[in-house]
């Protein structure tokens, strides 16, 4: 079987009924790798095809918000937030001024401001539910796969937590 989107084109499911759609999307000076999956064809309705679209469409958007949810977890020092720009700020030590985009002198925004959004992936069978509905990864090296935060964005495009990888 098969599901025809308008902005996807023919989502054809595997043998086990699930889907997967990827995409290189250019967004502002970055490449983000974007999945569209879902375990079982049946559980995803044009709704959420939509929605994802309008997610993929609206990324600049979601980036900012996205940005804005992690600035507002700097004032919890437990936060992941807080512990991965500590870690990060271990890890590089004098070299993080070099992977920085811009030097304000206030570091924790600095390295928020320097993430790279690495890749959405959209969980299409989510739509409507508790669980996340799309995941926005950043990471200050694109080719560090466990140095990452992770944004978890309701079907509304809200976004739901912000966690680390660990």
């Amino acid at each position: 079987m098969a599901i025809e989107h308008d902005y996807f084109g023919l989502l054809e499911s595997g043998p086990d009924g699930s889907i997967f759609w990827s995409e290189v999307v250019d967004f502002a000076d970055q490449r983000v790798t974007v999945d569209l999956t879902a375990p079982d064809q049946d559980d995803v309705s044009a709704a959420a095809l939509d929605v994802a679209a309008a997610l993929i469409h609206a990324l600049e958007q979601i980036d900012l918000q996205a940005r804005n949810a992690m600035v507002a977890e700097l004032d919890d020092r437990t936060s992941e937030v807080t512990e991965y720009l500590l870690q990060q700020q271990e890890a590089l030590g004098e070299d993080l001024e070099d992977v920085l985009v811009d030097i304000s002198g206030d570091t924790h925004i600095d390295i928020i401001r320097s993430l790279q959004l690495v890749s959405m992936t959209i969980l299409a069978d989510e739509h409507g539910g508790t669980d996340p509905f799309a995941v926005l990864e950043y990471a200050l090296d694109p080719d560090a796969t466990d140095d990452v935060l992770l944004v978890n964005l309701t079907s509304d495009g809200d976004v739901q937590s912000v966690t680390s990888a660990d």
